[in-house]
C-alpha cells in the first residue's frame, strides 16, 4: 500500500480518547475519531478505546452498534486493536462492583477484580512476552503504564490446526493477569500504549506495520 494507513478510532462516548489519536498519528497511521459507519467498516484499523466501567462501556457500545461494527470487521479478518475497557469487553463477561455484564464474547473468559492487596493496579509495570508476538517486537523488556483494578486472568481459547494460536501476554500485579492478546485481526492490550512513552508508540507502529502485511 501508499501512504498512511488509515485507523478509525471508535467514538462512541468513552471519555478523552484524543491523546490515543495522538499517539497513532505519532506511530505513522493517518487516524480519525470518528462515528461515521463508513470509514469505521472500511478503515485500515479499527481501535476500539475504553475508558471507565466494563458496563457503562458494553452500554455505550450497544447504543452505538459498535459492537455490530467490531464482527462485521472481525469476520472479514480485517484489524481491530482494543485498550484497556475496549480489551476487556471483548471477553464473555465483566463482574464490577458486583454487576454481571455480558461482553462482546469474541473470547471466553471472565473480567473480574484483580487479586492484590492495593487497587487500582496504576503505574508501570513489566510483562511477559507471549510466543511470536508482533506487538512487542523489539519490546520485549520494556515497561507499560496500567490504570485498572480489573482484568482477565485466565485464558481458555482452544485454538487447533490449522488456525495460528493466540499470543498471550500476561503481568503480575498480585496475581499474573493478562495484559495483551493477539489472536488473528483481533489484537489488545490491558495498558495504555497512548501512556506509555516510546515503548507504547513503537507497540502501535508495530500494529500499524502489521496493516500494512494485509493491505498489500
Amino acid at each position: 500500500m501508499t501512504g498512511k494507513p488509515t485507523v478509525a478510532v471508535l467514538d462512541y462516548g468513552s471519555g478523552n480518547v484524543h491523546s490515543a489519536v495522538k499517539a497513532l498519528i505519532e506511530a505513522g497511521a493517518d487516524a480519525r475519531l470518528t462515528s461515521d459507519r463508513a470509514l469505521l467498516l472500511d478503515a485500515d484499523g479499527l481501535l476500539v478505546p475504553g475508558v471507565g466501567a466494563f458496563r457503562a462501556v458494553m452500554d455505550s457500545l450497544n447504543d452505538s452498534r459498535g459492537g455490530e461494527i467490531i464482527d462485521r470487521r472481525l469476520a472479514g479478518g480485517r484489524p481491530v486493536l482494543g485498550i484497556c475497557v475496549g480489551m476487556q469487553v471483548m471477553f464473555e463477561r465483566g463482574i464490577e462492583r458486583g454487576a454481571d455484564t455480558e461482553g462482546l464474547g469474541e473470547w471466553p473468559g471472565t473480567v473480574a477484580e484483580l487479586q492484590a492487596p492495593v487497587l487500582p493496579h496504576m503505574g508501570w509495570n513489566t510483562v511477559t512476552v507471549g510466543e511470536g508476538s508482533r506487538l512487542f517486537e523489539g519490546i520485549e523488556n520494556e515497561r507499560f503504564y496500567f490504570v485498572h483494578s480489573y482484568g482477565a486472568q485466565e485464558w481458555s481459547l482452544d485454538v487447533t490446526p490449522p488456525f495460528p494460536q493466540p499470543s498471550v501476554t500476561w503481568c503480575t500485579y498480585g496475581a499474573p493477569f493478562i495484559a495483551a492478546v493477539e489472536n488473528g485481526p483481533l489484537a489488545a492490550t490491558q495498558f495504555h500504549p497512548e501512556k506509555s512513552g516510546e515503548a507504547g508508540i513503537r507497540l502501535l507502529s508495530n500494529w500499524i506495520d502489521g496493516l500494512r502485511a494485509t493491505t498489500v
